[in-house]
């Protein structure tokens, strides 16, 4: 039979090790012949998002399939993606099938609550709440950590038999897709802010849209499928220099759906963070005295503008409201063509809010983008004065007035951003220990270079304060 191809036999073990293989559908067959979901919260959870054809059906209802969602808490609130509801934007609204696929299963009325359409999520709640009295039905966990390339992950989804003359009384086909994370990517629709995809190596069919990614090794939320990625992705086959080409599948990172969570207070369940995170809400929310500053909840990074011939450093001081969310962005420096996709990040991001004697209040936060120059040698000086960052007026957060780049390391070709996360106290000394994003070997020559920036404290009223930093560094690969 020839040699046995590597990746294709890596595949198969993780799909053993997970319980899973891909499951595709037989002809009119309810399910497919595929072992069940490693984890039963998954098929719990999902739900198919429908627009009914009939209201007073004896056999059940005949519907329209739009795709797929799945539940996140027990008040009945569920996340999409966006793009299934555009025929909703000005009038009706979607319904959703949800029970068991073996059944009894019910159509309910499922209005939008809040929908992102530039990151393609949406938040739907379902009318009444299916969880009283449903026992068996279930909601997912949310994690905005990423997983590495090469990671496991499953696609989870509910699909009619018969798309085109689908009926709710027939059970659906369960799909639970498993591949490997192949990376991370930006992309940005004609008209739409960026948006960071997460691509990875199982097909996606008509109708997955809006199922939940998981991460096969944590069982918790990573990404919301949103499609297949159109521009076919390269991928090595072994040792023997082999390649194969795919169209791999594309999932929205679930940060932007934890974002229009917090921005309409839904509570949602988020996975335990390690020791070196900062700490959860729950956490957060248990001090009763003193001042806290705001924790970065879900944050993203941008890419490196393309049309950059250097590099720049961009710094925003932007208040954390009680809601998590920023408001009052203002612009200490920066300049085109990195300021615009900056700004469409951090309009995204989400904080556990500070706290002080154990209540909500709104506090300043320092924002720093760095982007290093790609150049080999150097071309410009690594050294950068910023005096602007002592020039605040009134409240403002702490912000570097000398910033260093950090020297590309030796022996790798890695790129992307490393985002950290810290304090900076009434000194202006820099104190950094929550590696929120580790691109590999990227991540320790980032944080020493900022051990050596110069800081201006933040300041309340008339009085230097303690103030929290995020510093987002974000590589090219150098050229020589």
């Amino acid at each position: 039979m020839g040699k046995i191809n590597q990746k294709v036999a890596r595949r198969a073990l993780v799909a053993v090790a997970l319980g899973l293989c891909l499951l595709l559908a037989r002809g009119a067959a309810a399910k497919s012949d595929s072992t069940d979901a490693p984890d039963p919260a998954i098929p719990a959870a999902l739900c198919q998002v429908v627009y009914p054809l009939d209201q007073t059906p004896e056999e059940g209802y005949r519907y329209v399939f739009l795709g797929n969602g799945f539940f996140v808490n027990d008040q009945g609130y569920l996340l999409t993606a966006a793009h299934l509801l555009s025929s909703f934007r000005h009038s009706g609204q979607p319904y959703i099938l949800v029970g068991p696929p073996e059944g009894p299963r019910r159509m309910l009325e499922a209005p939008i609550v809040a929908a992102d359409w530039e990151h393609d999520v949406a938040v739907l709640r379902a009318t009444p709440n299916p969880f009283r009295g449903g026992k068996k039905i279930g909601y997912l966990t949310l994690s905005a950590e990423l997983p590495e390339a090469g990671s496991g992950v499953v696609s989870a989804s509910l699909r009619p038999v018969d798309i085109e003359n689908a009926l709710s009384a027939r059970a659906p086909v369960e799909d639970f897709s498993g591949g490997e994370v192949i990376r991370y990517q930006f992309f940005r629709e004609p008209g739409l802010s960026e948006k960071e995809l997460v691509l990875y190596d199982a097909p996606v069919v008509s109708g997955q849209s809006g199922s939940p990614l998981v991460s096969a090794e944590t069982h918790t939320v990573v990404g919301v499928v949103v499609g297949r990625w159109l521009h076919p992705a390269v991928l090595p086959t072994g040792n023997d220099g082999g390649h194969e080409t795919i169209s791999p599948g594309a999932a929205v990172r679930i940060h932007y759906a934890i974002g229009l969570l917090e921005q309409q207070r839904v509570a949602w369940h988020m996975a335990a963070r390690n020791a070196e995170q900062p700490a959860s809400p729950a956490a957060v929310a248990e001090q009763k005295k003193g001042f806290t500053a705001p924790v970065p909840l879900s944050v993203v990074p941008t890419r490196y503008p393309p049309q950059a011939l250097y590099g720049s450093d961009v710094l925003l001081d932007a208040r954390v409201e009680t809601n998590g969310k920023l408001s009052d962005i203002r612009m200490v420096t920066g300049s085109a063509p990195f300021v615009e996709p900056v700004l469409d990040a951090v309009r995204t991001w989400t904080f556990v809010p500070a706290r002080k004697d154990g209540r909500a209040v709104q506090a300043r936060i320092g924002i720093v983008f760095q982007f290093p120059q790609s150049f080999l040698p150097d071309v410009t000086p690594r050294e950068h004065k910023h005096p602007e960052a002592a020039e605040g007026k009134g409240d403002h957060a702490a912000l570097p007035t000398v910033t260093i780049e950090p020297e590309y390391p030796a022996n790798t070709t890695a790129d992307g951003s490393v985002i950290f996360y810290g304090l900076v106290d009434k000194q202006g000394e820099f104190k950094s220990k929550s590696i929120l994003r580790d691109v590999g070997a990227l991540t320790a020559p980032s944080v020493s270079a900022a051990e050596h920036w110069v800081f201006e404290a933040g300041q309340q009223g008339e009085t230097k304060t303690e103030s929290a930093v995020v510093v987002v560094v974000t590589f090219r690969r150098p050229v020589t």
